[in-house]
C-alpha cells in the first residue's frame, strides 16, 4: 500500500486502499457463545482463513473463555478439509505452500512463546492427489497480548484467543493492533454494542455477526488497514472530483482599482 501511495503521489494521481487486517472479535460475559462460536468458526475458517476482514483474534471475557475455546476448537477440529469440488468438503487449502509455510513458523512461534494449541497447529497428511496441496488444519491458540501473532496478520485459518475482565480492557485489545479494517462485538446490551463499536479503530464493525457486507454500507480501513471507501454514497466521491461554477449575475460595474483602499482578502 505504501508503494502504491508513493507512485501515485508521483503523478498527483488519487488512489483508495483496502490493505491488510487483524479483525478482532469481543466477546462480553452476556454474549449468546454459542452463536459467537459458530460465527467465529465461519468468520476464521471460511475462504481457509485468507479474507480481509478474517476472524483472526478474539478477545473473550474471562466468564465465558473456556467455554468459548472449548466449542470453537470442536468446531475447528470438526472441519472436513479436501478437494474443493466434492460437496463434503468444508476447507481447502491456502494459497501456497510459501503462505503455508509461513504461517506455520508464526504457530510455532507463538507455541514456543507459551501460546497452548486448543486445535490445529499442524499440517495434515492428505490422501493420494490432495497429498501435495498447502494443507493446514484450523487451529485456534490461546494466547497472551504481548505475543506478536496477537497482533500480526496470519493470512490463514488461524484464531488466536485471550481474555478479559472489563470492558475497557476488552477495547483495549481489540485496538492492539496496527491494523484497523473490521471487527466485531458480541454482546445482548444493546447500549454496549454501540458504546463499544464506537471505541474501536476499525472502519466496519459488526454486532453479533461476521462478514456481511452491503452495497449501501460504506467499506474501508483506518490505521495501516487502508484508506478510502468502496460502497455506499462515500464510494462516489473515490471515483469523481468536484467543481464550482461561479457565475455573475450582477449588472453593475465593477471596477477594483476605482475602490478607494481597495485591499484583497
Amino acid at each position: 500500500g505504501r508503494l502504491v501511495g508513493a507512485a501515485a503521489g508521483a503523478h498527483l494521481a488519487h488512489y483508495t486502499a483496502e490493505l491488510g487486517g487483524k479483525t478482532p472479535l469481543v466477546v462480553f460475559q452476556d454474549a449468546d457463545v454459542p452463536q459467537a462460536v459458530n460465527t467465529a468458526a465461519f468468520g476464521a475458517f471460511v475462504a481457509s482463513g485468507q479474507t480481509c476482514v478474517s476472524a483472526s483474534r478474539a478477545a473473550v471475557h474471562s466468564s465465558v473463555m473456556d467455554a468459548f475455546v472449548d466449542g470453537l476448537a470442536a468446531k475447528a477440529d470438526a472441519i472436513a478439509l479436501g478437494d474443493p469440488l466434492d460437496e463434503a468438503t468444508q476447507m481447502g487449502t491456502v494459497i501456497t505452500h510459501a503462505a503455508r509455510d509461513r504461517m506455520h513458523a508464526m504457530v510455532q512461534a507463538a507455541v514456543s512463546a507459551g501460546a497452548t494449541v486448543a486445535a490445529g497447529g499442524y499440517v495434515p497428511s492428505m490422501p493420494g492427489a490432495l497429498a501435495g496441496g498447502a494443507w493446514y488444519r484450523p487451529t485456534v491458540l490461546r494466547v497472551t497480548p504481548d505475543m506478536d501473532i496477537w497482533r500480526e496478520e496470519v493470512f490463514g485459518p488461524v484464531m488466536v484467543v485471550t481474555s478479559f475482565d472489563t470492558e475497557e480492557e476488552g477495547v483495549e485489545l481489540a485496538n492492539d493492533s496496527p491494523y484497523g479494517l473490521g471487527a466485531a462485538v458480541w454482546t445482548s446490551s444493546v447500549s454496549r454494542a454501540h458504546r463499544v463499536a464506537d471505541a474501536i479503530e476499525a472502519g466496519v464493525v459488526w454486532v453479533n455477526d461476521h462478514h456481511r457486507n452491503d452495497p449501501s454500507s460504506p467499506w474501508g480501513g483506518f490505521k495501516d488497514s487502508g484508506f478510502g471507501r468502496e460502497n455506499g454514497p462515500e464510494a462516489m466521491d473515490e471515483y469523481t472530483e468536484a467543481k464550482s461554477v461561479v457565475v455573475r449575475c450582477s449588472d453593475e460595474s465593477f471596477d477594483w482599482f476605482q475602490q478607494p483602499a481597495a485591499r484583497y482578502g
